[in-house]
C-alpha cells in the first residue's frame, strides 16, 4: 500500500510534458536544407569551415551526428523523391536531371511516402517549403507557350514597347488572360495527394510561378513577369508569371512562420504530427534579408547559410516552447552538396571549404555531391553528443519511421530503406551493406562498405578533373576520403565485384530483403555503351 501511494505521489510531481510524452506518439520534424554542403555546417568542418551555424551545431550536440550520410543524387528532385519514398530515384523515369518547369508529378499516385505512412498511423502531416517533384498543372498545350516571355505572340508583342518586349518583361493581354484561367484552378498531383494534409510553399523559389501555393491553389493570380532586376546572377533563373510586387526575400521567413503555426496548432489539438520542411535555402535565389547581409564577412551565400541556420533555430525554439520538443524526433539534412557557382573559389581563398575534405560539389558523383549534413535528435532515445560513422542514407527515413510506428512496410514500399533504429539506440554496426547515389547526368556512385565505384570517368556532373582515359573509378574511402587515388587498374577483381553488385541492385528492383520488384522503366547501365562508341569514333 505504501509503495502504491509513493508511486502515485511521484506521478503527481512529474512535469506535464513528461506525462504527455509518455502517453502520446512521438512527433517527427524533418528539415531538408537545399544546396547546403557537408562542410557548410561548422560541426562537420571545424578546421576549414568559416560560416557560423550555431543552431544546427546545437541540434547535432543534442543528438547524433552522422559523418557518412547521403542523398540519392547530386541534385534536388531525385533526392527529394528518395527521401520521401525510401526508393532510389533512378528506378523511375528521372534517371538524370531534375523535374522541369511546370513538370509532371514524379511520385506515382499509389506510391507510399513518409507522409502516407504517418497518416495511416493517425498523424497530422504537413509539407512546408520547396516541393519540386511536379504537379498536374492545369495548362493546355496552347497555353504552355504563354508562360514564357520568349513565346509572346507576334501580334501582341508588337503592341509593347520594343525594348520591354525584347527583354520579355511585359506580359501581353493574351498571356494575362491565360494565367487568370490557369491559376484560378486547383492544381492536382501535388503534396496534398502524396500524403500531406497541408502544403505551403513556393514549389521552386527561382522558377515560376512566383507566388506561394497553399494545398492545391496559388495564393493570388500572377499578373506580370518577374522583373528583370530579379534575374541577375544567383537570384531567379526563369522569368515567368509572378504576383505584382513579389519579393524573394520573404520566402524563407514565411516558411518558418508556417511551420511554427502548424506545430502550435497540432499541439493545441493534441494530435501527433509529421512535418516535412524542405527549405528553399541556401539554394538560389540568394535573397538575403537586410539583417543578414555581410554578417558572414565572406559572401552572399555564406550570409544565406547563416540566415538559414537562424530559421532552423526559430523553429526548434518554437518546438521547445510548445512543450512538444521532448517527444519529437528531429532530422536535419540537405538534398545535395553546395553549388559551385555561388562563389566557391572565393570562399576557399578566404578559408571556407563548403565540401570540407570531400571532392566535388553539387551535381557530382564524387562525395561532395551527395555526402551531406545528417543529424538526428530524439530526447531520451538518442544519446546527446554522439557521432556515428556508419553509412546511412536519406531513403532510410521511411523504414525508420515504420519501426517507430511499430508497423511493417508492404513489399512495394521503401524498397531501398533500412532502419536507423539500431544506430539511434547506440549500436555501432552497419545497417546497410551498400548504397547508390548518382550525379546530375545519371552516373551512379556505388558504395559497398568503404569501397566506392563510379562506372564512368570524371564527376558525371559539373566537376572538372579526373583521368578521362580510365572508363571507371574505384576508391577506398577508408584512407582516401578525397577520392584522389583511382584503384580501378590496381584492383580489377573489386571492380568486377562492384559491377556485379550494381547490376543485382538494378534487376532486383530493391536493395532490402523482400519480394523482387519492378523498376518503373528500363534503368540505364554504365559505363554507357554510346559513350564508348563516341570515344572509339573520335580516335579513328
Amino acid at each position: 500500500m505504501k509503495a502504491t501511494i509513493t508511486l502515485f505521489a511521484a506521478l503527481l510531481l512529474m512535469p506535464c510534458t513528461a506525462l504527455r510524452a509518455a502517453d502520446t506518439k512521438p512527433n517527427i520534424l524533418v528539415i531538408l536544407a537545399d544546396d547546403l554542403g557537408y562542410g557548410d555546417v561548422q560541426c562537420n568542418n571545424p578546421e576549414r569551415g568559416k560560416i557560423p551555424t550555431p543552431n544546427i551545431d546545437k541540434l547535432a550536440a543534442q543528438g547524433m551526428r552522422f559523418t557518412d550520410g547521403h542523398s540519392s543524387s547530386g541534385v534536388c528532385s531525385p533526392s527529394r523523391y528518395t527521401l520521401l519514398t525510401g526508393r532510389y530515384h533512378w528506378r523511375t523515369k528521372l534517371q538524370n536531371g531534375i523535374v522541369g518547369v511546370f513538370g509532371e508529378p514524379l511520385i506515382a499516385p499509389d506510391r507510399m511516402t513518409i507522409g502516407t505512412l504517418a497518416k495511416q498511423q493517425g498523424y497530422r502531416t504537413a509539407c512546408i517549403g520547396k516541393w519540386h517533384l511536379g504537379w498536374d498543372w492545369p495548362v493546355t498545350n496552347e497555353q504552355r507557350p504563354l508562360l514564357s516571355p520568349s513565346k509572346q505572340p507576334a501580334d501582341e508583342a508588337s503592341k509593347l514597347d520594343k525594348k520591354a518586349a525584347a527583354a520579355g518583361a511585359v506580359a501581353t493581354e493574351q498571356q494575362i488572360a491565360a494565367w487568370r484561367d490557369i491559376f484560378s484552378k486547383h492544381i492536382a498531383g501535388g503534396p496534398s495527394t502524396r500524403g500531406f494534409d497541408l502544403y505551403f510553399g513556393t514549389d521552386i523559389p527561382n522558377w515560376p510561378p512566383f507566388c506561394f501555393i497553399e494545398n492545391d491553389r496559388t495564393l493570388g493570380i500572377p499578373t506580370e513577369f518577374l522583373p528583370r532586376e530579379y534575374m541577375v546572377k544567383n537570384q531567379a533563373s526563369n522569368q515567368g508569371p509572378a504576383l505584382k510586387d513579389w519579393k524573394l526575400e520573404g520566402i524563407l521567413p514565411a516558411l518558418g512562420d508556417r511551420t511554427i503555426k502548424f506545430i502550435d496548432e497540432s499541439v493545441a489539438k493534441k494530435e501527433p504530427f509529421l512535418v516535412y520542411m524542405p527549405l528553399t535555402s541556401p539554394h538560389t535565389p540568394l535573397a538575403v534579408n537586410p539583417e543578414w547581409k555581410d554578417k558572414s564577412h565572406l559572401n552572399l551565400f555564406a550570409d544565406f547559410v547563416m540566415e538559414t541556420d537562424a530559421v532552423v533555430g526559430r523553429v526548434l525554439d518554437a518546438l521547445e516552447k510548445s512543450g512538444a520538443a521532448e517527444n519529437t524526433l528531429v532530422v536535419f539534412t540537405a538534398d545535395n552538396g553546395c553549388a559551385p557557382y555561388i562563389g566557391v573559389e572565393d570562399l576557399e581563398k578566404l578559408g571556407h571549404y563548403p565540401s570540407g575534405p570531400l571532392r566535388g560539389y553539387k551535381a557530382d558523383a564524387w562525395e561532395g555531391g551527395h555526402r551531406v549534413p545528417f543529424m538526428v535528435r530524439w530526447p531520451g532515445k538518442v544519446k546527446a553528443g554522439t557521432v556515428c560513422n556508419q553509412l546511412v542514407y536519406q531513403a532510410d527515413l521511411m523504414r525508420t519511421f515504420a519501426d517507430l510506428f511499430g508497423t511493417k512496410l508492404p513489399d512495394a514500399a521503401g524498397e531501398d530503406s533500412f532502419s536507423l533504429m539500431p544506430l539511434l539506440k547506440g549500436e555501432d554496426k552497419p545497417i546497410r551493406d551498400n548504397a547508390v547515389s548518382a550525379s546530375i547526368g545519371g552516373t551512379p556512385a556505388l558504395r559497398s562498405g568503404t569501397w566506392k565505384y563510379i562506372p564512368a570517368p570524371g564527376s558525371g556532373g559539373w566537376g572538372k578533373g579526373g583521368d578521362q582515359s580510365q572508363p571507371v573509378q574505384l576508391y577506398n574511402l577508408a584512407d582516401d576520403i578525397g577520392e584522389t587515388k583511382n584503384l580501378a587498374a590496381a584492383v580489377p577483381e573489386k571492380v568486377a565485384e562492384m559491377k556485379t553488385l550494381l547490376e543485382k541492385l538494378i534487376t532486383d528492383g530493391r536493395s532490402t530483403p523482400g519480394a523482387q520488384q519492378k523498376n518503373d522503366v528500363e534503368v540505364v547501365r554504365y559505363p554507357r555503351a554510346d559513350a564508348t562508341k563516341r570515344k572509339t569514333k573520335a580516335k579513328k
